[in-house]
């Protein structure tokens, strides 16, 4: 009998979802995983004719799988602590690239760092991303791969402005000095001290003299001087004069053979404040800025939302190493699923929109986390008890149809 074929596609109906259920509760643990779902339609119905009044009558011929949908809603963020590992919350995929230069398209965060220092899939697949030059990332670059290599270096950027927040006693004696030093790095790198010494003139009046240790430019005298002048103070300790900063400040023939120092002295703040005060009170310098810094080695790294991979170094500086790319697609159903974690853009998907995180629709990104699976072990549970009591049917349809197969055998015979 063909009718034997309805309750037989029930039965592969249900044992299809019965294998995605338990795909679905054994990758309940697997990073990135969505959780899948069948989708069923009814197969074309058989016209037996037309009833009294003209309308069709049809018998359904029974059931099959038109689809495989993934839920691609967000998973459990799990914070581990791991610096290489990354969650992307939204919409969006990691792009990895493997050996054979294959792209493929994954949510799983679980990198590490491989021996060249690239962010990795545990298959071995590198991270990419867009490259940064000196700090700055070129997001119209062609993709690479995101190196957190350790044995990056930061060069040196020499000192070229410095302050200091100092206050001067007014109640000093004429002809009393007052010291301060501050430190400042040169084209190479080198540490240069900067003493500025302050003498009271008299009348609201300082003057100062800025010198450097004579070792610091070949000699083995007394401090070299690098800069003289006055401070002039009205009668509530503001300074009036100079009305700037003081710049021209030259420190040359530096015995390491870096290139001449051009220093300014900040003398008022980003306000207008003045930084150097003449109070009745002991004189003393609070605070110093300067903008250089020596060498400096990379000693870790943070990934921020929009999956800049900024670097911390041993000189106290921050720089940016590169920034991660998400990728995303017009029908992300449309992904063909290749195993692990991972998936391939398809004629269905429609071509991969590469950009970062936080921009054009993408989600954003959260460092020292990964995103679980999104599985619902209750869901889960509910499904299969459907999908059982559906086989049990089926199962129960065939018998039936069978015992009247044989009953109708034996009334012929």
């Amino acid at each position: 009998m063909s009718a034997f074929a309805i309750p037989l596609s029930g039965l592969s109906a249900s044992s299809a979802s019965l294998n995605v259920i338990a795909n679905n509760l054994a990758n309940l643990n697997t990073d990135g995983y969505k959780d899948q779902t069948l989708t069923f339609g009814d197969v074309f119905n058989q016209m037996q004719g037309v009833s009294g009044n003209g309308d069709p009558i049809q018998v359904g011929s029974g059931v099959q799988s038109t689809g495989e949908n993934s839920n691609f809603s967000n998973g459990t963020i799990n914070s581990t602590g791991v610096d290489s590992n990354m969650a992307l919350q939204g919409n969006g995929f990691f792009v990895v690239n493997d050996s054979n230069n294959q792209v493929s398209y994954t949510r799983a965060g679980d990198f590490t760092v491989n021996s060249q220092g690239q962010l990795t899939t545990p298959e071995g697949q590198l991270v990419m991303g867009y490259p940064a030059v000196n700090g700055v990332v070129s997001t119209s670059s062609s993709l690479t791969p995101i190196s957190v290599n350790t044995a990056a270096n930061i060069p040196a950027e020499p000192t070229s402005t410095f302050s200091m927040n100092t206050n001067l006693n007014a109640a000093s004696a004429v002809g009393a000095t007052y010291s301060a030093p501050i430190t400042v790095y040169d084209s190479l790198g080198t540490t240069h001290v900067l003493t500025i010494q302050y003498t009271n003139a008299g009348s609201n009046t300082w003057n100062y003299s800025i010198s450097v240790p004579s070792a610091d430019t070949g000699g083995t005298g007394t401090p070299t001087p690098v800069a003289t002048g006055t401070l002039q103070f009205n009668s509530s300790g503001q300074l009036t004069s100079p009305t700037s900063s003081v710049s021209g400040i030259s420190i040359s023939g530096l015995a390491d053979g870096a290139n001449t120092m051009n220093l300014t002295w900040n003398l008022y703040d980003s306000s207008g404040n003045p930084t150097v005060t003449q109070q009745s009170a002991t004189s003393a310098t609070a605070s110093t800025l300067q903008n250089g810094y020596g060498v400096g080695s990379l000693t870790g790294y943070t990934v921020l939302s929009d999956g800049t991979v900024e670097g911390q170094f041993s000189n106290s500086q921050t720089l940016a190493l590169g920034q991660v790319a998400v990728a995303n697609f017009a029908n992300v159903q449309g992904l063909s699923e290749v195993g692990g974690n991972d998936y391939l853009a398809t004629f269905a998907s429609g071509t991969a929109v590469t950009g970062v995180a936080g921009a054009g629709g993408n989600g954003s990104i959260k460092g020292d986390a990964v995103e679980q699976s999104n599985v619902s072990i209750s869901g889960e549970f509910a499904s299969m008890i459907v999908a059982q009591q559906t086989y049990d049917a089926n199962a129960k349809v065939l018998t039936t149809m069978q015992q009247i197969s044989q009953a109708t055998v034996q009334l012929i015979s």
